[in-house]
């Protein structure tokens, strides 16, 4: 599944993972937390929701509320993923109400847009990326249809976007750190506690690209000679050689090899690439700088939309976890995905801490702009030596993101 650090500012809730790791269940009191923060919605207006339009439809959001998006947003307000559908994307999936239609020529799912149960009075559609779209940057695609106006655009993709004229701004994130991991054989490994135990073995790191190998090389955790970036993104490299250490998500690829990947059947051990300073914002709510004045009306009551969206669906995930599946079965890709999958997702991106209030601000979604200068200082030399940032470039940390549509009242209540 191909995907393309200072201070320490990350919390430490996630696990080093020493061994095979099994899911702790989401407690009775995160469980209650998830479930009143859901039950919040949006402080503007009060909730919103008028009289059902019709029998077996979403009620209709009350002109001019806090979830009246007829009044502001285009007829149809387009999103574009990085990927293809999955639980990591969920918050946005979420807000597809009953009545959607699949397009399998362009991989998308569209249907009328879904907050809190209010029907928003404009349409949603969500765009698959990857392989879906020739594995094209979101904030290329961006640029080049002007319908998109939210994309999932992780911070190191903005900064390369910024330099190459294309800028992009962060509103707000859905997930807070990266699910990006490497994993290796814990049975090959049986001393090894992290990536930099395994690397000091003379492993083999197997992945998708340069960038993160060499923010590693520049801790002295790998030596780029050990880096081989020819991941392909399917399991049969690490199951016929257990040696190497190859990259995945923790939401994922755990579950996946353990139990679905027949070939292997085994737990594997894993370490999470943020606690060594793989700080991104991982696809974030983005929009070209342009429209952050240009679609403002629409941004400031959308973006709350999407705060508590990310709220909603893991409080329950049920309902938008089998659309993800639906809309995968549908595309008919080399992709597959399940249930127990999308489960086991949301459920570690709770359990593994990959999901909660900004610390500075205690409010869900709002950007750290500390460490969002901090990625900036460290990826930029990273992105010149992986060759995809000239010698000489400035980025304006502050030029990346803009809280100025959070609501602050919108938390997890931790």
């Amino acid at each position: 599944m191909p995907r393309a650090p200072h201070r320490t500012f990350l919390p430490t809730t996630a696990p080093s993972t020493t061994a095979p790791i099994t899911k702790a269940p989401i407690t009775a009191a995160l469980a209650l937390t998830l479930t009143l923060a859901a039950c919040s919605g949006t402080s503007e207006g009060g909730d919103g929701a008028g009289e059902a339009a019709s029998s077996g439809t979403s009620p209709v959001a009350e002109a001019g509320s806090a979830l009246d998006l007829a009044e502001v947003c285009p007829a149809t307000v387009v999103m574009q993923q990085d990927w293809q559908p999955e639980a990591e994307h969920g918050g946005m999936y979420e807000l597809v109400g009953e009545g959607y239609e699949i397009d399998t020529d362009i991989k998308a799912v569209r249907g009328p847009l879904v907050a809190q149960g209010t029907d928003t009075g404009v349409e949603i559609e969500v765009r698959a990326g990857g392989p879906n779209v020739g594995y094209q940057n979101v904030s290329d695609l961006m640029y080049l249809d002007s319908d998109i106006l939210i994309g999932a655009v992780n911070t190191d993709q903005a900064i390369s976007a910024a330099v190459a004229g294309r800028p992009v701004v962060t509103l707000a994130s859905q997930l807070t750190l990266s699910p990006q991991i490497y994993m290796w054989d814990p049975a090959t490994y049986p001393e090894a506690e992290t990536i930099a135990d395994v690397a000091a073995a003379g492993a083999t790191l197997v992945t998708g690209g340069p960038l993160i190998p060499s923010l590693l090389a520049a801790q002295g955790i790998v030596d780029m000679d050990q880096v081989d970036t020819s991941y392909e993104g399917t399991p049969q490299r690490f199951v016929t050689d257990p040696t190497i250490m190859q990259q995945g998500f923790g939401t994922m690829e755990p579950y996946q090899y353990e139990f679905e990947v027949a070939q292997w059947g085994e737990p594997v051990a894993y370490q999470y690439l943020h606690e060594l300073g793989y700080a991104i914002y991982p696809e974030p709510i983005t929009v070209r700088e342009a429209d952050v004045e240009a679609q403002a009306a629409c941004l400031e009551r959308l973006v709350p939309i999407l705060q508590q969206s990310q709220i909603d669906y893991l409080a329950a995930p049920e309902r938008t976890n089998s659309l993800l599946v639906e809309l995968v079965e549908a595309y008919q890709t080399s992709w597959t995905y399940t249930a127990e999958v999308a489960d086991y997702s949301a459920t570690s991106q709770v359990a593994d801490g990959l999901v909660f209030d900004d610390p500075a601000t205690g409010v869900f979604g709002a950007i750290d702009g500390e460490r969002v200068a901090e990625v900036v200082e460290r990826f930029v030399p990273a992105l010149q030596a992986a060759g995809s940032l000239p010698p000489e470039v400035d980025v304006d940390p502050e030029a990346l993101y803009d809280n100025r549509f959070i609501d602050e009242t919108i938390s997890l209540g931790e």
